[in-house]
């Protein structure tokens, strides 16, 4: 979920939007069903209508969406654009799409639900000969340099100002992959190929690649840069890679648990990994340094942001498979509320009977009915 501050920063960036107009002007024919999933702003569904589509399917989960359809009325489209509040997955359509476009990655194209997403809408939306924006992403990676980056991760643990041991978050923080961009001349290898998504074929969400090759010169390797290079149309394109035009997404840096100095021709073996778990992925990376002329012990790395998440022991109890699990108040509220949704009931009525139930919980009527609405914004219909 964005804020509106960041919807208008997609907006802004002149690479993305002008780079998915022109996918949409060479696609897009008079008479076309569009399907724009994760219409956000509404502002490609409008520019949809005024290509000449006849009917465009704006999805969009968000409550952004009221903005959109303001958009969409400012913009004389209201009448040719039908707004859906809802996740696609869950959506049934009058009809297939001539072009289904959306723009569901994060930093990188293995983000949430966006694989799925489109491979779902490809099967269920999309019409025979129908077209897909974007067509595929291409993911890169090099190992890099980049000492302020790292210092940024690691120095707030090294360099205390109370001069404490604080090693235990040192090492959740060089788990966990940030966002940056880089430079092509801080890369220490050759950039090679992770991965090429075909979204007109693509299935798994999982994701698996290997890279190896020599560092390039001597340096400082900090870790591994992802990036990718999508293809919206035929010629139709932008890349976040290191030296390209600077676009919203950034790149992704897997760290390395400690810095390494890499000699030219010095081996370099990474396997990246990404699971795809109820709502997000959970990425592992493993390192290896080859030793200089084969002397000495190799260096070796294994990561991942399991190893940089926070637990606390009771509640990492509770997800053990034999654990035998009894609703809170908090759940038992959280019941009560959804079993008195339904159908008949006002939420002034629901908020007057949790109020009656719970007194230890609610100091009145109107915390309960805000208490009411919440679950009712989050589940009801």
């Amino acid at each position: 979920m964005y804020s509106l501050d960041g919807y208008g920063k997609m907006i802004a960036d002149r690479v993305r939007v002008e780079a998915y107009a022109e996918a949409l002007r060479r696609t897009i024919r008079p008479g076309a069903a569009v399907v724009d999933i994760g219409t956000g702003t509404g502002i490609f569904a409008v520019l949809a209508c005024r290509l000449g589509a006849r009917r465009v399917y704006a999805i969009e989960s968000d409550a952004i969406i009221q903005v959109a359809r303001e958009v969409a009325r400012t913009n004389e489209c209201a009448d040719k654009i039908e707004f859906i509040e809802n996740v696609s997955t869950k959506v049934t359509l009058p009809e297939k799409a001539d072009v289904i476009v959306s723009d569901l990655r994060g930093v990188l194209p293995i983000f949430n639900g966006h694989i799925s997403t489109i491979a779902d809408a490809r099967r269920r939306f999309l019409a025979p000969q129908g077209v897909l924006i974007p067509r595929r992403d291409t993911m890169h990676a090099a190992v890099v340099e980049v000492p302020e980056v790292y210092s940024r991760i690691v120095a707030p643990w090294e360099q205390n100002m109370l001069g404490q041991d604080l090693s235990p978050a040192r090492r959740r923080a060089v788990n966990d992959p940030t966002k940056m961009c880089a430079t092509p001349g801080q890369l220490l290898t050759k950039p090679q190929i992770l991965a090429s998504l075909d979204y007109m074929a693509v299935e798994n969400p999982d994701f698996r690649a290997e890279l190896s090759g020599p560092a390039e010169r001597e340096g400082t390797g900090h870790g591994i840069v992802v990036w990718f290079d999508a293809e919206l149309a035929d010629g139709i394109g932008f890349s976040n890679a290191p030296g390209a035009p600077e676009v919203i997404y950034g790149s992704m840096l897997f760290p390395w648990a400690n810095p390494v100095p890499l000699r030219a021709g010095q081996i370099v073996c990474v396997k990246l990994e990404a699971k795809r778990m109820e709502k997000d992925y959970l990425w592992r990376w493993s390192s290896q340094i080859e030793p200089v002329n084969g002397a000495g012990a190799a260096i070796r790395f294994e990561q991942s942001e399991f190893g940089g998440a926070v637990f606390s022991p009771p509640k990492l109890y509770q997800t053990a498979s034999n654990w035998v699990p009894r609703l809170s108040e908090e759940g038992l509220i959280r019941f009560r509320t959804l079993e008195l949704m339904d159908g008949a009931a006002t939420l002034q009525e629901i908020s007057a009977r949790l109020a009656l139930e719970f007194p230890q919980h609610f100091a009145g009527g109107r915390e309960a009915l805000a208490y009411a609405r919440t679950v009712s914004q989050e589940f009801g219909k």
